[in-house]
């Protein structure tokens, strides 16, 4: 195995540090081809770190698609896919206004709400811990065509009596000092639900465009997660890539 070997005296986050191992390790032959990495008990040991923090940066990698993670089996490397990605994104507060529109909200509403199981192990909680739920129905002037559910991470602190009509990473950045740096996306074509429906003004089973975001902080933490159901006619995804050579 590669020397693995985390600089402790070094002003690198520590999770960010395993992180960059564990990219290099998974370039290794042997777990291209299938073997099973180290158990994080072992991994943490050799690092000297604990399981909490190997874990931030094992979750970034299974949420980049690059690892595989079953329970009493282990972790391992990831079969290639093909992916589009675009290399910047935006807040829909400035998608908004770099169209020149401005945004409403319709709805807004506040609770805290025991997750569906996947969003609380992309935040690597409780499954029975409650977190933050924030809804929105928004759109432009008389024309509501998305609506917005997104959950936050605990450790962000927010209490739910925030003022929400303010633009969201605006009051992560100025009040609790965080800055919403990386966000990952999964786009489907999916028909709208009752509620969907119902919300967005269109007919049950009308094709909407849902769009999970995942957002990490500077230091790759997960900070939310969003689900966005947009009326079709009024989403366009634009992907710009670069040819490797």
């Amino acid at each position: 195995m590669m020397n693995l070997k985390i600089d402790h005296k070094s002003p690198i986050p520590l999770h960010i540090q395993a992180e960059n191992l564990l990219r290099e390790l998974i370039k290794q032959p042997e777990y291209i081809d299938g073997k099973l990495l180290p158990n994080e008990i072992e991994l943490a040991k050799r690092l000297a770190i604990s399981r909490s923090t190997l874990r931030l940066a094992i979750n970034k990698l299974v949420y980049e698609e690059l690892l595989i993670r079953k329970k009493g089996i282990g972790t391992k490397v990831a079969s290639a896919k093909f992916s589009s990605k675009s290399k910047n994104w935006l807040s829909f507060s400035q998608e908004m206004k770099n169209r020149g529109l401005e945004v409403k909200n319709f709805e807004l509403h506040v609770s805290w709400e025991i997750p569906d199981k996947a969003v609380s192990q992309f935040f690597d909680v409780p499954e029975d811990l409650k977190l933050l739920k924030l809804e929105r129905l928004r759109g432009k002037k008389d024309d509501p065509f998305v609506y917005f559910i997104s959950y936050f991470h605990p450790r962000i602190g927010l209490t739910g009596d925030e003022d929400f009509k303010r633009p969201l990473y605006e009051i992560l950045e100025a009040d609790f000092h965080i800055v919403a740096d990386l966000s990952q996306e999964e786009l489907d074509a999916m028909a709208a639900n009752k509620f969907i429906a119902d919300k967005l003004e269109i007919a049950i089973g009308a094709p909407i465009l849902s769009r999970k975001r995942f957002v990490f902080d500077q230091s790759g933490r997960p900070i939310e997660y969003n689900l966005g159901y947009y009326r079709a006619e009024s989403f366009t995804y634009t992907v710009e890539s670069r040819r490797d050579y």
